[in-house]
C-alpha cells in the first residue's frame, strides 16, 4: 500500500510504543480489513480518522486471567485497556460450548484453557458452581476418575483449548501424581499450564516456595511449559524468592512464566477449600483481613461461618506492599487480573490493573518505563500462547501485519480510580480502544451495539 491509499481506519499523531520491535516514535497508523497495514511518517488518509496526538498509541492489552467473561466484565476492562480478555486458570469444560456461548456477542477477545478444575467437578460430581466445595476440592481420584479426567483435558485440547489450567490450592485431594500426568498430557499438545500453587506465603508446609517447586518440578518431568499465575499473592513475602526460583529454572532451559496483579488484596470464594481448617495460620491474617464483597464490611468469627455457610466471594487482604512492587518490577512477571465482576461488585483489579500501572508505576514512581510496562500488559501475555495459538503472533505488537487491536492513551493523566469501595470506577486517560480495527471505546465510554469480539483458539486436531 502506497501512502496516497484510502484507509479503514487512521490514527494520527500518536507516539506509537512497540515493545517487540523497540519502536517509540510519532507515527500515523493505518488500519484495513481489522489489520495494521502501515505506520508512517507521512500523513495518511482514512474514512475514519483519530487524532491521538499527544496520546501513546499501542497494542491492545491481553489479560490471560480474566473470570468475568460476560458483557459486564468485557465493557468494564475495555475501559482499562484490555483488547483480548482469557479464562486460562479455571478455564473451562466443554471448549466449543464456552466459545460458542459468546460467538459473535462479544466487545472483546476471548478465549479460554481446558480446565482441570472443571474436568474434576464433573468427574466427580462436585457440586460447586465455579469452584469445588465437595469431592473434587479434597478427595483424591480413583484410576476410573483420574483415566476419565485425563480424557476431559485431551478432549479440550483437540478442541482448540489454548492451554490447560490448573488450580491445585481449589483441588487439595488431587494428587501430585494426577498433576503430573495432567502436565504430561499437556507437554503433548504443546499447551502451557496456568497454574494456582499448591501452598501461599513463606511458612512451610505447603509454602508458595513448596507450591512453586512442585510445578517446576512437573515441568522438568514432562516438558510441559509452566506458567504460575498471581505470583503476588500465593507466594505473598515469600515473592522474591519465588521470582529467583522461576528464573533459575528458565537458565536451566525450562519454559516457566508468571504473572502479578498490582493490589494487596485478593478475591476468592469463601466456601472453597483456601479456607479450609487452618488457614489463618497459614496466611498470616485473621478473620478481620477478610471483606465481604457484597456489603464490604470486615468478617469476624460468626460471619465468616456464616457466609462460609452460604457462599459468596470475599476479599483478601493479605499481601504485602513490597510483595506487590517485587512482582510488578521483575522483568519476569506479566501483568493479569484474575478479574471477576457480578452486578457491579467485586474487586478494582477487573477496572483498574493496567491503568494502576501505567499511571502510578511508570508516571507517577517512574518505576517502569513505558517500554517496560507495556512490554508486561501486552508482548509478554501473546508471547506466552504464540507457540500453541499462532493468532497470538499477530497480537500484543502494533507492527505492519498486526491485528488492529489498538490502544490510544494519554501518559501525563492515566490513572486507575476504582477502588474496594466503587470496583468499577472507569479509569481516567485511555479515550481510545479498538478491536479489530472497530472502535469500542470512545471518549472513555464503550461504543453501543458493536461486538466486534472474537473467539481466539488453538488449532482444532
Amino acid at each position: 500500500m502506497t501512502e496516497s491509499t484510502m484507509y479503514d481506519l487512521v490514527i494520527s499523531g500518536g507516539r506509537v510504543v512497540d515493545p517487540e520491535s523497540g519502536l517509540d516514535a510519532v507515527r500515523n497508523v493505518g488500519v484495513s480489513n481489522g489489520q495494521v497495514r502501515v505506520l508512517s511518517e507521512s500523513p495518511l488518509t482514512g474514512r475514519e480518522t483519530v487524532d491521538a496526538m499527544g496520546m501513546v498509541v499501542t497494542a491492545g492489552f491481553i489479560d490471560l486471567h480474566s473470570h468475568g467473561q460476560d458483557a459486564e466484565s468485557y465493557e468494564t476492562q475495555a475501559r482499562d485497556g484490555v483488547t483480548t480478555a482469557l479464562e486460562l486458570e479455571v478455564g473451562a469444560n466443554d471448549i466449543d460450548q464456552w466459545y460458542g456461548s459468546r460467538d459473535g456477542t462479544a466487545l472483546i477477545n476471548f478465549g479460554a484453557s481446558v480446565g482441570h478444575i472443571p474436568v474434576r467437578m464433573e468427574v466427580m460430581n462436585d457440586p460447586g458452581e465455579f469452584l469445588p466445595v465437595a469431592d473434587a476440592a479434597n478427595r483424591e481420584s480413583t484410576p476410573e476418575e483420574m483415566e476419565l479426567i485425563e480424557r476431559g483435558i485431551e478432549r479440550g485440547l483437540r478442541r482448540g483449548a489454548l492451554a490447560v489450567g490448573l488450580g491445585l490450592d481449589y483441588t487439595r485431594g488431587c494428587s501430585r501424581w494426577e498433576a503430573i500426568e495432567v502436565f504430561r498430557i499437556a507437554a503433548r499438545h504443546g499447551a502451557s499450564c496456568h497454574v494456582h500453587i499448591r501452598g501461599k506465603g513463606p511458612r512451610e508446609p505447603m509454602s508458595g516456595i513448596e507450591a512453586a517447586g512442585e510445578v517446576i518440578a512437573a515441568s522438568a518431568v514432562t516438558g510441559a511449559a509452566v506458567h504460575i499465575v498471581h505470583v503476588q499473592s500465593t507466594a505473598m513475602s515469600a515473592t522474591g524468592k519465588t521470582l529467583d526460583m522461576i528464573s533459575g529454572a528458565r537458565e536451566r532451559g525450562l519454559d516457566v512464566t508468571t504473572e502479578c496483579y498490582p493490589y494487596t488484596a485478593g478475591m476468592t470464594a469463601i466456601d472453597s477449600a483456601l479456607f479450609n481448617e487452618g488457614w489463618r495460620e497459614q496466611y498470616g491474617i485473621d478473620y478481620s483481613s477478610l471483606q465481604w464483597v457484597e456489603t464490604g464490611e470486615r468478617l469476624n468469627a460468626s460471619t465468616f461461618a456464616e457466609y462460609r455457610e452460604t457462599g459468596g466471594m470475599v476479599i483478601v487482604h493479605a499481601t504485602p506492599q513490597d510483595a506487590v512492587d517485587t512482582a510488578v518490577l521483575s522483568p519476569l512477571t506479566a501483568i493479569a487480573t484474575d478479574g471477576l465482576l457480578h452486578n457491579g461488585k467485586g474487586h478494582p483489579r477487573t477496572a483498574g490493573s493496567y491503568s494502576l500501572v501505567l499511571g502510578r508505576y511508570v508516571r507517577e514512581r517512574k518505576a517502569l518505563s513505558i517500554m517496560d510496562a507495556l512490554r508486561k500488559i501486552s508482548l509478554m501475555p501473546a508471547q506466552r500462547l504464540e507457540s500453541r495459538a499462532p493468532a497470538f503472533a499477530r497480537k500484543g505488537r502494533i507492527t505492519p501485519g498486526a491485528d488492529a487491536d489498538i490502544v490510544a492513551f494519554d501518559p501525563n493523566t492515566v490513572l486507575d480510580r476504582s477502588t474496594y469501595d466503587e470496583p468499577t470506577l472507569s479509569p481516567e486517560g485511555i479515550p481510545h480502544v479498538f478491536v479489530g480495527g472497530t472502535q469500542v471505546i470512545v471518549g472513555g465510554k464503550v461504543t453501543e451495539g458493536v461486538v466486534p469480539g472474537k473467539g481466539i483458539k488453538a488449532p482444532v486436531s
